[in-house]
């Protein structure tokens, strides 16, 4: 996540209004499962148009640029990473990492703490 993607987090309101991190990743429908297909849709629903979507789209797009980028590195996110994207595929595992990136950024921005990279 870089200085743009942390931007539109604190646009996008108060993170102590979510009880955790796995309520603002539906919120912002970053979660893996909530992928459908586009023809089983009839109609937009209101819950469909929830959550920011600059935002979510901010972290799709940083999960894919570090799904990308994983082959090449050997730490354990991107061991993780190409891991899921053998399985599951490239874009599932964009949205595994940006659900996961988005329970990250609630809980730094609920105890108002500073992200420190694992050594």
């Amino acid at each position: 996540m870089g200085p743009v993607t942390a931007e539109a987090a604190v646009a996008a309101g108060d993170a102590k209004a979510f009880q955790n991190g796995r309520q603002m990743a539906a919120w912002l429908k970053a979660r893996a499962a909530a992928i459908r297909l586009a023809a089983e849709r009839t109609c937009c629903s209101a819950r469909a148009k929830r959550g920011d979507t600059y935002l979510r789209t901010l972290l799709i797009h940083g999960g894919r640029a570090k799904v990308s980028a994983a082959e090449r590195k050997s730490d354990a996110r991107s061991r993780w990473i190409t891991g899921i994207e053998a399985r599951r595929g490239a874009n599932i595992a964009a949205r595994a990492l940006a659900n996961k990136n988005a329970r990250i950024l609630r809980a730094l921005m609920a105890r108002g703490e500073e992200y420190r990279k694992a050594v």
